[in-house]
């Protein structure tokens, strides 16, 4: 887990130079955790009043709620692929008491690995963009208020993300029309309409996402927040890498499982 700022643990000194429990971050030294890893060791939140919620709370709460509907998610993919197992191996007896497979593999349009080879690329710049979002030294600077260095970074390598993104988007269109070409239509064979129910039910999803990446830079441009920033592109980047890896298995599934 990356590094987040945090607040500072409070020496002992004095009763008249006690620091303010209640500072926002303004006319102190900002706080920098030099631990990696954000699961809160180290950290004197003993310090804190009540009942607050310090930032690495706030990130793996972020983190949790992100983790719930990515498994829901693969739920829904679960159910998918159950249902092709158990659709690929039926048959049925005709007339003559032949058994028949009405399931017809379908040779898949070769553009599906360049496609692959857009996602995993993005998924790269995109980690790219999360990681540097977690800087210490360029973090510090951005969180006393010194410009946004890592933000505008970030959102480079987010629009790179996109961009390939959206790449894999078109190759996978290209792919539904060459097989349209072919006359392989949902309707045509029980392997075809898994084709098309897999391959789109996965382009909604990584919508989603690509969604998701804008709203983040969004947020890098206009937020005032540094660990808001860093939260949005922290999920947006995880959810991003979870249906790359959900589409790996998925183009393994079709290409290797038919």
């Amino acid at each position: 887990m990356p590094t987040v700022l945090t607040p500072p643990e409070i020496r002992h000194r004095p009763e008249a130079e006690e620091p303010r429990e209640h500072d926002g971050g303004n006319g102190r030294r900002p706080p920098i955790d030099k631990k990696t890893g954000g699961n809160g060791e180290g950290d004197n939140w003993n310090a804190r009043p009540q009942g607050s919620r310090g930032p690495r709370e706030r990130l793996r709460s972020a983190r949790v709620g992100l983790f719930v509907a990515v498994a829901g998610d693969a739920m829904f993919f679960v159910a998918i692929v159950s249902a092709f197992f158990v659709q690929r191996s039926t048959g049925h007896f005709d007339a003559y008491n032949h058994y028949i497979n009405e399931w017809l593999p379908i040779t898949l349009p070769s553009v599906l690995w360049i496609n692959t080879a857009f996602l995993l690329l993005s998924s790269v710049t995109a980690e790219i963009a999360r990681e540097g979002m977690f800087r210490e030294h360029d973090a510090l600077e951005e969180w006393i208020g010194l410009g946004k260095p890592i933000s505008k970074r970030a959102g480079l390598w987010l629009t790179a993300t996109l961009v390939l993104g959206a790449l894999f988007l078109t190759g996978q269109f290209i792919a539904w029309q060459q097989l349209a070409m072919q006359h392989v239509y949902a309707s045509n064979n029980p392997s075809s309409h898994y084709f098309y129910l897999i391959t789109v039910a996965h382009a909604v999803h990584l919508a989603i996402g690509i969604g998701a990446l804008v709203t983040a830079m969004v947020i890098l441009k206009k937020g005032r927040s540094l660990l808001t920033r860093q939260i949005w592109v922290d999920c947006s980047v995880w959810y991003w890498h979870a249906m790359g890896l959900l589409w790996i298995f998925l183009f393994a599934l079709l290409e290797f499982g038919q």
